[in-house]
């Protein structure tokens, strides 16, 4: 196989609001600062896993229009290769971020715009691209449908697969069993299983039916509890790393999950994969932003 790591995801510019509070319904307040910057959770998996030492190729929609610049100058600065199409018809994608200043914690709008029309159609036509690859990771910002028929590419390529599925939207039937991997938070978690998921017990047991599901492995992030590796042979829980002060959460699964992308590809152990991916995202919570908050590779190593 070629080596290379495929994401198929959205692009959006995030617009970051951080305030003391969130206004109630019908409330102004003033906020403490505003940002755009680039964003949307495949995007954002994408720089990660290329400035964690990946080879990345990523598939998605853009508008024409200001917010497509800033997603383009995004991926060269990072090395992630664009497989994009740009159209007159739609609006590149954009997200609503309100930022606690106190605790950094977060709550996001996303409107996907263009990315929104991506279609198993389109997907058929970048089958060379997602059947050559060797790691193919998605998420769920882009249609369902869509999503489904890149695995099924990807799985008969032979690419290790990972489906990182967020936001929480309904599964299609089968779909986990096209997954080598899926990465939930403990939202996705809940969501998906029905198991409220506080714990790494409850993680344990949320990501055992996930297995029931179909999917190979369930890796269960945890946030500052790190996360919960699970396959029918092993599970392992890893400590979340301490890289400094937590500044902001945003993009922290994003860096997870490019980092796992990223050394899953260099035939790192699963489990030591797991641990890249934790160092990745204790660093970028000490950063603000997300792409701009991704480490590089030789940082992640350091801190691990």
């Amino acid at each position: 196989m070629s080596g290379k790591i495929v994401i198929l995801g959205v692009f959006v510019a995030d617009t970051a609001y951080r305030a003391d509070r969130f206004p109630e319904m019908g409330e102004t307040i003033l906020g403490r600062s505003f940002a755009v910057g680039p964003g949307g959770k495949g995007s954002n998996q994408a720089v990660a896993c290329a400035r964690a030492g990946g080879d990345v190729r990523f598939v998605t929609k853009l508008g024409s229009d200001a917010f497509a610049a800033i997603a383009l100058e995004t991926w060269e600065r990072a090395g992630v290769v664009p497989h994009v199409t740009q159209h007159e018809d739609g609006y590149t994608g954009a997200a609503c971020i309100y930022v606690d200043e106190d605790s950094g914690e977060n709550a996001i709008i996303v409107c996907p715009g263009v990315a929104r029309t991506i279609s198993s159609e389109y997907i058929e036509g970048r089958a060379g691209l997602i059947g050559d690859a060797e790691v193919f990771m998605t998420q769920l910002e882009q249609p369902v449908d869509a999503t489904v028929r890149a695995l099924e590419i990807a799985r008969r390529g032979g690419a290790t697969t990972i489906l990182n599925p967020a936001p929480a939207v309904d599964l299609a039937d089968g779909m986990l069993a096209l997954c080598d991997y899926v990465t939930p938070n403990e939202t996705e978690a809940t969501g998906i299983t029905g198991i409220s998921v506080t714990n790494v017990e409850e993680a344990r047991e949320a990501a055992e039916l996930l297995l029931a599901l179909g999917a190979g492995t369930a890796i269960v992030t945890l946030g500052a509890n790190g996360a919960l590796y699970h396959s029918a042979t092993q599970s392992v829980h890893v400590p979340a790393f301490s890289a400094g002060p937590v500044l902001e959460t945003t993009g922290a699964g994003d860096a997870f999950n490019g980092g796992l992308a990223s050394a899953l590809a260099r035939d790192l152990d699963p489990i030591e994969s797991v641990r890249f991916g934790c160092a990745a995202a204790a660093i970028s919570v000490t950063r603000p932003g997300t792409a701009p908050s991704m480490p590089l590779r030789e940082e992640i190593e350091s801190l691990l």
